[in-house]
């Protein structure tokens, strides 16, 4: 990989993917809608001589062409809000792949784990059968075969799956971020799902890393690949430790279907996540074995080093 481009680079798996290739000394192209974010994303970044930032709608293949400069790997972080999952997912795929095509790329999807549907062993490996029962667990399988398709002979893809995810740019792209980002605050917070659970989670800067060491070899294309995290942890014991980092103790507030549904009266995006609440009840969690045996051992930041970074990262944020 000499040469990449990042969509989304501002989101929250893209803006941790943008840093992880800049501190490999990987030329980067980070493009996003808004200039002032990508402005901001390159200060934070220090400025480097190797960070090019390109303004472009991802839904307009042309955009992502004229962007690109010789990329030779594309990594596809940009993704839909969840109420608009089902219109405009696929859509923006194929506007990616489009342009990954008309190049000749290797693209790397960044994705979730909606389509296995419910757990039927007790760690997922990829080979998982994907029956996917919620709208938006099948409308993500849909998307992967798109991805796969035959349409596509130029452009090589890969799925990267990511558990639930926190970090420093995660903030309200993911279910912890917006309630590690009030603790950091000092506000009362909300927590979505059950607290009781044990669940799965994966550090973002742990995920950019393992992501761009599978992005970096040929031989990973054309598949799906887990991105495990650092093992299980209770919504309470999160609480715990960001509460811990941040020497504040404003109430936490759990969000189940009841809640989240009158939220979603005013906030549609909220009343969208009540169909993903089994997987608080029912966790997922992602074999590690193909990673550590094709690529090597997985970086795994503890719980009480990664949420207090988080909170640290987030404190400084909002002086």
């Amino acid at each position: 990989m000499n040469r990449a481009i990042v969509i989304g680079a501002t989101g929250g798996t893209g803006a941790a993917i943008t840093e992880e290739l800049i501190r490999r000394g990987i030329f980067t192209i980070a493009f996003g809608r808004s200039r002032q974010k990508l402005e901001q994303l390159a200060v934070k970044l220090g400025s480097p001589d190797h960070l090019q930032i390109a303004v472009g709608d991802a839904f307009r293949s042309d955009d992502i062409i004229v962007a690109s400069q010789e990329a030779d790997v594309l990594f596809h972080c940009a993704n839909v809000p969840y109420n608009e999952m089902e219109s405009r997912l696929i859509p923006l795929g194929e506007s990616v792949m489009v342009a990954a095509e008309h190049l000749g790329l290797k693209v790397v999807v960044i994705d979730g784990i909606y389509p296995y549907g419910r757990r039927q062993m007790n760690e997922v490996t990829e080979e998982h059968p994907k029956q996917p029962h919620t709208r938006k667990g099948k409308t993500r399988l849909a998307y992967e075969q798109m991805l796969f398709s035959t349409r596509w002979s130029r452009a090589q893809v890969m799925i990267v799956r990511l558990p639930d995810y926190y970090g420093p740019s995660a903030n309200q792209a993911s279910y912890l971020g917006s309630t590690l980002e009030a603790i950091a605050k000092g506000k009362m917070a909300f927590f979505i799902g059950n607290m009781k659970t044990p669940r799965e989670y994966i550090y973002l800067p742990d995920a950019a890393v393992m992501v761009v060491e599978l992005a970096s070899r040929e031989m990973t294309y054309g598949q799906n690949w887990n991105i495990p995290g650092s093992g299980i942890i209770s919504g309470h014991d999160i609480v715990r430790l960001a509460q811990k980092a941040a020497g504040r103790n404003k109430p936490v507030m759990a969000l189940g279907r009841m809640g989240l549904s009158l939220i979603g009266l005013g906030v549609p995006v909220m009343k969208e996540i009540v169909e993903m609440l089994y997987l608080t009840e029912e966790p997922l969690i992602l074999s590690r074995q193909k990673y550590e045996e094709r690529i090597g051992p997985v970086v795994a930041t503890s719980f009480e080093e990664g949420i207090a970074l988080t909170i640290k990262e987030l404190e400084l944020q909002g002086e």
